[in-house]
């Protein structure tokens, strides 16, 4: 058995596909298996990669079925002790899976390890600034819980998840559209640590054939994620954090609930959200003008924000 299951994400970009692939080949940690599921390319992928001799097993998805059914028909397929992410246009440096395996090996409270990383385009270069409007998402190695409620820090080609995390928690929930990253490292630090390895490991590419998604769609993901956070946070032991910090975390789930239940039309259950918000942290003013702004017309709401 591989001590390191590869789960290779695939769809339509056989451009970046080969510098990808040659990333893992390169591996300074070599006890891994590569899982390559093609979630119905059109684009030469399949055929590129059943010419591939290495240690791979191949899953051809007869139609396109989202991002977390594959990665789902993939963790089956999967026999390595650690699950990592590759997507198909994303590169890794040579000892990602090393220094991730060495902090797995020395800290068995982390069920998830994730590593910095720099963006880089379409040529693979690397781009200076924050191209897609913030830094390198990272947390520091800890109990992230709460900072998960803020914002996802972990991509998922910079992790590595202990496979015992999937067997205990599931899968990921293929009701989400882009999101279900997100959903599963909350389940993941709501029962272990999160690991950061502060070396930039992981190259996420940004081009102009990253996927687009319709806003709507994005929206009706944040309100079906921000609902769950809710009844989530809820279930938080009392004594895990201070007191303050988890009654602020909630206010901003439910500010952040009640923003995206009124873009998706919703107006009323957004004043609603917008209030248990204000509830929780009066001191929040963000959240009163957010609730006055739901009495205007949608199109007016989406502009103020």
């Amino acid at each position: 058995m591989p001590r390191v299951s590869i789960l290779l994400t695939c769809y339509n970009h056989i451009r970046y596909l080969p510098a990808a692939f040659e990333s893992v080949v390169g591996q300074s940690f070599s006890d891994w298996e590569i899982v390559a599921i093609d979630d119905g390319s059109t684009d030469g992928t399949r055929e590129w990669l059943s010419a591939r001799s290495e240690r791979m097993q191949r899953v051809f998805n007869e139609k396109n079925i989202g991002t977390y059914a594959s990665l789902n028909v993939a963790l089956a397929k999967a026999s390595g002790e650690f699950i990592a992410i590759l997507n198909d246009d994303d590169l890794w440096a040579p000892e990602k899976l090393e220094k991730e395996v060495q902090l797995m090996d020395s800290h068995p409270k982390v069920g998830l390890v994730h590593t910095d990383g720099w963006f880089i385009d379409g040529e693979g270069d690397r781009m200076e600034g924050s191209p897609l409007g913030f830094d390198f998402p990272r947390f520091e190695t800890g109990d992230v819980l709460l900072g998960l409620v803020y914002q996802n820090k972990v991509i998922a080609s910079a992790a590595l998840v202990r496979r015992a995390c999937f067997e205990e928690l599931g899968g990921f929930n293929e009701a989400f559209f882009g999101s279900g990253d997100w959903e599963m490292w909350f389940r993941v630090a709501e029962k272990w640590q999160v690991g950061f390895v502060p070396e930039p490991l992981t190259f996420y590419r940004v081009h102009g054939e990253n996927a687009s998604h319709k806003l709507e769609r994005i929206w009706k993901d944040d309100q079906m994620l921000r609902q769950w956070i809710a009844s989530e946070l809820d279930k938080v032991d009392s004594g895990r954090f201070p007191a303050a910090k988890l009654r602020r975390a909630k206010a901003h789930n439910w500010a952040c609930l009640g923003t995206v239940k009124a873009l998706n039309g919703d107006t009323a259950g957004g004043r609603e959200a917008y209030a248990r918000s204000i509830q929780l942290a009066p001191e929040r003013m963000k959240s009163y003008l957010r609730y006055a702004a739901t009495l205007l017309p949608a199109p007016v709401f989406r502009k103020l924000l």
